[in-house]
């Protein structure tokens, strides 16, 4: 192992298992019975933890991603994937830039040639589409229609082939607002051949990619973007969080609402049904809206900051 570059996935799985074995003075055995792994794989990631220079004194990973407490998020809220870079850095867009990369890493390292991508509207996923490397020759299907911010030209349909592009398969994208005015509106474009075409991909999706909203002024895009009395109402029924257009309550169950029947994109049965879900995360303000996310079951993965991640395990 030693010489080879070692993804972030890989690291925090081998972060938790060191964790278990030297720290907690756990058996190979019994951390292979826990985490449903065989002796072997154990060995295996102790040795890749040993040789990464992971392990020395203490378990820790010097560079921008903060293992040790990735390694922690995982264990505590039981995620496939938990990736935190170690960055002080509180200014939104540099932030986005940060994770976006870290992401793109991420994804290049999990994704592999039999699943199918799935890409929400973002900015913090737009800033991931932007840095990834080549990946794994994969369909690439875009979850939710567009959100127009004056400050921003990257739209979905950007962001899906950015995606695409890196992958080299086939993109379903399609020309649409993330809401429009009325129900009916929206039936009426889900039945265009573009949306239906995308939409019909869904079952097939085995990742995906998403960001994540606080119901609050500057904290959600589409907070921001809503009229005043979507806003009240939705404040009214106990919206918390909003996953890439799938409101949720503080406990983290969906929440059905005039608004959600005038969206074009994804919703939280179909969200639930794919296998991977990564969240990108920043601002401490969201703290809420995290643990609403990680309650609801929808997502499997988390790339946030350091800031984020220690706020996050103390409230928890």
């Amino acid at each position: 192992m030693a010489g080879q570059l070692v993804g972030p996935a890989a690291l925090a799985r081998a972060a938790s298992v060191a964790r278990r074995y030297y720290l907690d003075e756990r058996s190979k055995v019994e951390i292979a019975d826990e985490l449903g792994l065989s002796r072997f794989k154990i060995a295996r990631l102790l040795a890749m933890a040993r040789d990464s220079g992971l392990v020395r004194i203490e378990i820790g990973h010097p560079g921008l991603i903060d293992i040790d407490l990735a390694a922690r998020l995982m264990d505590g809220f039981g995620l496939k994937h938990a990736v935190v870079v170690d960055t002080q850095d509180d200014h939104a867009e540099s932030m986005r830039r940060h994770l976006g990369k870290v992401a793109a890493e991420l994804l290049a390292e999990v994704v592999g040639p039999g699943d199918v991508l799935g890409v929400a509207w973002s900015r913090a996923v737009g800033a991931m589409a932007r840095a990834l490397p080549r990946l794994s020759a994969v369909p690439v299907v875009q979850l939710t229609g567009a959100i127009s911010m004056p400050d921003d030209d990257h739209s979905s349909i950007d962001i899906v082939r950015d995606v695409a592009r890196a992958a080299g398969g086939p993109a379903y994208v399609f020309y649409a607002p993330f809401t429009v005015p009325d129900a009916a509106t929206a039936q009426a474009l889900r039945r265009q051949h573009d949306i239906a075409r995308a939409f019909g991909q869904l079952p097939r999706v085995t990742k995906a990619v998403v960001g994540l909203g606080l119901w609050a002024p500057g904290q959600s895009t589409l907070y921001d973007t809503a009229p005043d009395h979507d806003r009240r109402t939705l404040t009214r029924l106990g919206v918390c969080a909003e996953v890439s257009g799938v409101f949720l309550s503080t406990d983290g169950e969906p929440v059905l609402t005039d608004l959600t029947q005038q969206m074009i994109g994804i919703d939280a049965e179909q969200m639930r049904a794919i296998p991977e879900v990564i969240a990108i995360a920043y601002g401490t303000a969201k703290i809420p809206a995290a643990h609403a996310a990680l309650h609801s079951g929808l997502i499997t993965g988390l790339v946030t900051h350091t800031a984020f991640a220690r706020a996050l395990l103390e409230s928890a």
